[in-house]
């Protein structure tokens, strides 16, 4: 065996993410749910940060907090960090600066990537957890352009309720229901969405019915979090020369 060199404490587990403090239960696809990766992550609690605190409040009065747990998962062997609230996009620049890493707070990073994708006339709409509190200053910390469409589900009947306020139990069907009724709204008041972008982590189990029912391309932190995993350990192939004669590597 060739000779390695050592550095970290964990290997095979490129990605960290920083975690709100919160009680209340996660299905798979929640970013907060280990069988959601097709890969294995690393997780730290930031203890004080609170659902509410974040997304109502300032992330900034919490920074030393994640700086610290983002270092430690660092030193553990992280390469990359992510966070599990898109609302952290406020602190972006302070976390990519203090880490060393390449960092990802928020899946309103891909606004721009995703405008840049679509026909002309098309545009992507934003679906938060709260358009009342999602501001111009955590669009533009993500690099989203301002007019870009608002959308949520504070007016719906559980999830924003349920997910800001931590509750102990969650009825998800009633999540779902929140979800289809936002997507619907998307489609009813934006003819030209061209695709919806999932702020919140807590949205991925629903992004395929999404889909289903709007027609539109989601992204969301679970497409951010492949993309980003994909980077800092990208796949191995084969050093043999592909041959197409043979459909085969040679040599």
């Amino acid at each position: 065996m060739s000779v390695q060199t050592g550095g970290k404490t964990v290997y095979g587990a490129s990605v960290g993410i920083l975690m709100l403090e919160t009680q209340f239960p996660r299905i798979p696809g929640d970013m907060g749910n280990a069988l959601t990766w097709p890969f294995p992550v690393q997780y730290r609690v930031v203890r004080g940060a609170s659902p509410d605190r974040i997304v109502r409040g300032d992330p900034h009065a919490r920074l030393d907090g994640f700086i610290e747990a983002g270092r430690d998962l660092v030193a553990m062997g992280c390469d990359g960090i992510t966070t599990n609230c898109g609302f952290l996009s406020l602190v972006q620049d302070d976390l990519r600066a203090a880490l060393g890493v390449p960092v990802a707070t928020s899946s309103l990073m891909q606004v721009p990537m995703v405008q840049a994708l679509l026909p002309p006339g098309q545009k992507p709409v934003i679906l938060t957890i709260s358009r009342a509190t999602l501001t111009p200053e955590h669009l533009s910390a993500a690099g989203v352009p301002p007019d870009t469409p608002i959308y949520g589900t504070d007016a719906g009947q559980v999830f924003t309720r349920d997910i800001l306020g931590d509750a102990a139990e969650i009825n998800f069907e009633a999540c779902r229901q929140d979800m289809l009724e936002a997507a619907d709204a998307i489609v009813a008041g934006e003819p030209q969405a061209g695709a919806i972008i999932l702020e919140c982590t807590n949205m991925v189990p629903y992004a395929a019915e999404i889909r289903r029912r709007t027609g539109l391309p989601v992204f969301s932190i679970y497409t951010m979090i492949q993309w980003f995993q994909a980077s800092l350990m990208p796949r191995r192939f084969d050093s043999g020369i592909y041959d197409p004669r043979f459909g085969q590597q040679s040599g």
